[in-house]
């Protein structure tokens, strides 16, 4: 299943990326860092050009809803700050539409307890489940920008499914998952989907044969046909594997985040 994954850090490799931990499947854990602005909004600008190009729609569906001042996202998540990247991305970076690969969308931070929900999947993480922010979302799979020292602007993602969660690292920052997104273009990876409003990919495997890495895209993946490559990221990035599978560290971390909730609302 995983042939061309050594194929895929290869081509980082050429490409001049440093590489660090090199696992069977040749998924390495990259240093995190927190994206120069004028380069993210350069790595999105560019997403942007080449989405319109092959004819997503790039505009707001509906009003855009008020979200959560700074504030009340801090103290919901437990942190002093969150940084500008991840702000602007959600507040005027993207529109609140399915503009992205699988058709994801940003998440609208309206409601403290919709966001912490969206964090409660976040079993054996290598940082408290409670400092990242949840970034996007398409149908059981989330996304989210983490603010934790160490691992801050760090993307993970994480399957909301009732036997497979799959927490793991996404990217090493945002600029690198739309790096990974812009080469989607230019490999040809899209197919459009969904009345050809979608930019959809096929498979885990279509991406890994492209030199692309998967886990940067909102495509599912599979415990029975990826299993391997899931745990070489996991091991990577810090995930624990005695308790990556466990239900009852699920259930205890639902009733962490219940009980956040709880204090929050009085």
């Amino acid at each position: 299943m995983c042939a061309h994954a050594d194929e895929w850090a290869l081509n980082l490799e050429t490409q001049g990326v440093a590489l660090h931990h090199r696992g069977a499947h040749g998924f390495d854990n990259l240093s995190s860092v927190l994206d120069d602005m004028e380069d993210l909004r350069s790595s999105v600008e560019r997403y942007r050009e080449l989405a319109v190009a092959a004819g997503v729609s790039w505009r707001d569906m509906g009003k855009r809803e008020a979200i959560l001042p700074v504030g009340e996202l801090c103290r919901t998540l437990d942190v002093e700050r969150i940084p500008e990247q991840p702000l602007w991305l959600n507040g005027t970076g993207l529109p609140s539409a399915r503009v992205l690969p699988c058709g994801a969308f940003p998440l609208a931070w309206q409601d403290a307890g919709h966001v912490l929900d969206s964090l409660s999947a976040s079993v054996a993480v290598p940082f408290h489940w409670r400092h990242q922010l949840p970034l996007l979302t398409y149908e059981r799979i989330t996304f989210t920008f983490v603010l934790a020292d160490g691992f801050e602007g760090e993307i993970w993602r994480y399957q909301f499914e009732p036997d497979a969660w799959n927490p793991v690292r996404a990217a090493t920052s945002l600029v690198s998952m739309f790096e990974q997104w812009n080469k989607g273009f230019a490999a040809d990876a899209y197919a459009r989907g969904r009345s050809d409003r979608w930019l959809m990919v096929e498979s885990v495997e279509q991406l890994l044969s492209l030199g692309l890495d998967p886990f940067a895209f909102p495509e599912h993946i599979s415990q029975v046909t990826e299993l391997d490559l899931l745990r070489e990221r996991q091991v990577a990035c810090g995930v624990d594997l005695d308790r990556v599978d466990d239900f009852d560290a699920l259930e205890k971390l639902g009733d962490e985040v219940s009980a956040v909730q709880r204090s929050l609302r009085r």
